[in-house]
């Protein structure tokens, strides 16, 4: 007798219905309102804003109110935060709650930049049981009925492994997801990311969803993902660097894997864009940043980071890539854009797999005796203070 596969189910996250479980990972400097909305036009998902620290927010700093603004058209609007105060992370929360600025909320314990994990935060905290349990209870209570997540790492290194105990404490707070990236803070970016790790979270916390996030360069990725590990969705990082059109193929190949579309359906509607295609799509997040930032000069720096990613792979000169990442307004990058071959086509593989610096395995910068024991001193409490850096832009 053959047994029918069953159809996947669609992603809950609290009470956001999602028709495909895609989240675009928070990115700083990448996801700003400019860039979602870029992803958005391409396909469905949740798009988290860029990292906002928590004691910006609750002292009203003018450009952490900037970044918490979504554009009309964002829904759901979902927003990440960063502390590690229990009390300064609820009361951004409940900013937040309080003047309806977000339907989800996301909390990072993922961060491996050194300014963060040597002050004890990002992927540093798990370490501490009982704060990273405060802040997810405090929390997930000031928000409600307004989903709260929780992104982590593995641990601080393969001897402190602290992913699955972290996220049994936020199922138990009140955490509706966890998303985890399987690397730990010393790996940052190098290497392969350890799916079976998400795996394994995935047997041991089974009454909330398990996000897997890590080396998804393409639909193909993602689907394989979900296939290995059993996680209920995907995070998306560096892979839609210059590719924002990998959201139109995730929604494709998860339609086919629902049933809704056939195999060759999905392959049809993948996105391999001649070089006109992607200086059309450049020149659109050109545009989409002037109208966040309010003038060109502002906009036109920003992109800069953003060419090579784009153009990775295509028939680009240097000097053409150099003449872009100078531009300082619209009219001038249009010239440039124009002198491309815009039936140059998609270049195949070179334009495809790891984007964005990797960086190298390195021992993660601690706060002295952080790892003597895994509650936090009053004295470590402290100096944990100097660990709410305002990282919102960088």
């Amino acid at each position: 007798m053959t047994v029918a596969t069953p159809t996947p189910s669609k992603l809950s996250i609290g009470t956001i219905q999602m028709d495909v479980p895609v989240i675009l990972a928070p990115m700083a400097g990448i996801t700003n309102t400019a860039f979602r909305r870029l992803c958005r036009e391409y396909g469905a998902g949740l798009y988290v804003s860029e990292m906002i620290t928590s004691r910006a927010l609750v002292e009203r700093t003018p450009e952490s109110l900037r970044l918490i603004q979504h554009h009309e058209s964002e829904t759901p609007r979902s927003i990440q935060l960063y502390g590690v105060d229990p009390a300064t992370v609820a009361e951004a929360v409940t900013f937040l709650v309080a003047e309806d600025r977000a339907d989800h909320i996301d909390l990072n314990f993922g961060c491996p930049v050194p300014k963060v994990t040597r002050k004890g935060g990002g992927a540093a905290l798990p370490w501490k049981r009982d704060l990273f349990r405060d802040i997810v209870e405090r929390a997930a209570a000031a928000a409600g009925s307004i989903p709260l997540t929780v992104k982590m790492r593995m641990g601080i290194d393969a001897e402190h492994l602290t992913y699955i105990e972290a996220a049994k404490a936020a199922e138990g707070a009140g955490a509706a997801a966890v998303a985890l990236h399987g690397r730990t803070a010393n790996q940052f970016y190098s290497g392969h990311a350890q799916w079976d790790a998400i795996g394994a979270l995935k047997e041991q916390v089974t009454s909330i969803p398990i996000l897997g996030n890590g080396d998804i360069w393409s639909a193909e990725d993602a689907i394989r993902m979900m296939e290995q590990t059993g996680c209920d969705g995907v995070v998306v990082g560096r892979g839609c660097l210059g590719r924002p059109w990998l959201f139109g193929d995730l929604a494709a190949a998860f339609r086919a894997r629902r049933g809704e579309l056939t195999a060759a359906e999905a392959r049809a509607a993948q996105t391999h864009p001649a070089l006109g295609g992607v200086a059309t799509a450049l020149r659109r997040h050109a545009e989409l940043l002037v109208e966040f930032f309010g003038g060109e000069e502002r906009a036109c720096r920003d992109i800069r980071k953003h060419i090579a990613w784009y153009f990775k792979g295509y028939p680009v000169g240097a000097e053409t890539r150099r003449s872009l990442a100078l531009v300082e307004s619209l009219a001038q990058m249009d010239d440039i854009l124009a002198t491309l071959d815009a039936e140059a086509p998609y270049p195949g593989a070179d334009a495809e797999g790891p984007r964005g610096r990797a960086g190298s395995a390195k021992k993660t910068a601690l706060p002295d005796g952080w790892l003597n024991s895994r509650v936090l001193s009053s004295v470590e409490g402290t100096e944990l203070s100097g660990a709410e850096l305002d990282t919102s832009g960088g």
